[in-house]
């Protein structure tokens, strides 16, 4: 029989709530024993649902490392505690799963995966996307070689009026930034790893702040508080990479558009092409003809064991569970995290200085 993995939760908010701990307990041969949020009444909740018996709870995820009894730590706090939580954690003789954005900064990111490097503990990041049916058909088509050598891409995470306006969404010193690191993340790290391209040479980027001092403005989430909107409404890059394939990121909370998604993709290679603008469809030229078709994965998901369909959030904590205890690597590869963080922090710096980034140390001066 398989040891049950104990798990620890640092951060019980919304994306504990309706992702990590749900997803963990369904899942075999796993635990949640310990909960830890600077409100301990949030952490004891979470205990009383989500908890084994005896679960502890905590305030300090200090206190709660000290006196350990797991094996894992999911940490998902804002993003500005991303890395000193999840080296603490490493250091603590922990595997860690830490929630998307790998960090606020690529100083931090690098922090966290020379921790890992350093303690020989498994890192991931929950770029849950890529654990989607169409995302996961989609990168075995690319894997397999059916769409060629991927040239260009669109990253696309574009919302017409869903701003969240809970939390610290809205606050860029606990944050980082707005669309661009919230949701651009998840398109721009779905992309990459269906180019399987991460070397990138050069980013220009646009930032923009015009929507979001509107009062009474229409939202999906409710009005928000100009006087609180601190970070970008919308953000865009122009991505080069070092084989001259080149992505275009988009990214918004608040852009008049009437075509809008996120966490999609569009691929153009030498010998095929795919979007996930309406489902998943492919194109190329076949005899002569040029084609395209939809692709129907209604009957694609993968059996659980209660009967039902998987979730993208299940996939994603069965292969991580299964990752740290078969000693593998995780599908999420911390170093490939680490380059989309690169990349966000090098479009915000782009549209800050009005000039490129480039990655091998020469500027557009």
């Amino acid at each position: 029989m398989s040891k049950t993995l104990k798990i620890a939760i640092i951060g019980c908010g919304g994306i504990a709530i309706g992702k990590h701990m749900p997803s963990l307990s369904r899942q075999t041969d796993a635990e949640m024993v310990a909960f830890c949020d600077i409100e301990l009444d949030r952490a004891q909740e979470a205990a009383d649902k989500y908890g084994s018996e005896g679960a502890k709870v905590y305030s300090d995820y200090n206190e709660m490392l000290k006196e350990g009894g797991f094996d894992i730590v999911h940490v998902c706090t804002p993003n500005d505690s991303h890395a000193p939580i999840t080296v603490a954690s490493l250091e603590a003789g922990c595997h860690v799963m830490c929630e998307k954005p790998m960090a606020k900064t690529t100083a931090q990111a690098q922090e966290m995966l020379d921790a890992a490097r350093r303690t020989g503990k498994k890192l991931t990041i929950g770029y849950q996307n890529r654990f989607r049916s169409d995302s996961q058909y989609l990168k075995g088509l690319c894997d397999s070689g059916d769409l060629g050598d991927i040239y260009y891409a669109r990253a696309i995470a574009l919302r017409r009026r869903a701003v969240p306006t809970w939390g610290v969404f809205l606050d860029e010193e606990k944050q980082g930034g707005g669309p661009l690191i919230d949701i651009g993340t998840h398109a721009l790290d779905m992309t990459l790893w269906m180019m399987d391209n991460y070397k990138p040479r050069s980013v220009t980027g646009s930032v923009f702040h015009k929507l979001g001092h509107k009062e009474n403005a229409a939202n999906a989430f409710g009005p928000w508080d100009p006087e609180k909107f601190k970070v970008e409404d919308s953000a865009f890059g122009f991505i080069t990479m070092e084989n001259g394939a080149t992505i275009v990121l988009e990214s918004s909370w608040a852009l008049n558009v009437s075509e809008f998604g996120e966490a999609k993709t569009l691929l153009a290679g030498t010998e095929g092409g795919a979007d996930m603008n309406d489902g998943l469809r492919l194109n190329g030229e076949r005899a002569g003809h040029l084609y395209e078709t939809k692709v129907d994965l209604s009957s694609g998901g993968v059996a659980f064991y209660s009967g039902g369909e998987e979730t993208e959030a299940d996939r994603e904590a069965r292969l991580w569970l299964e990752a740290v205890r078969e000693d593998k690597e995780p599908v999420v590869k911390p170093e490939q995290a680490f380059v989309v963080t690169q990349i966000l922090e090098a479009v915000y710096e782009s549209a800050r200085t009005g000039r490129a980034v480039y990655f091998d140390g020469t500027s557009d001066k």
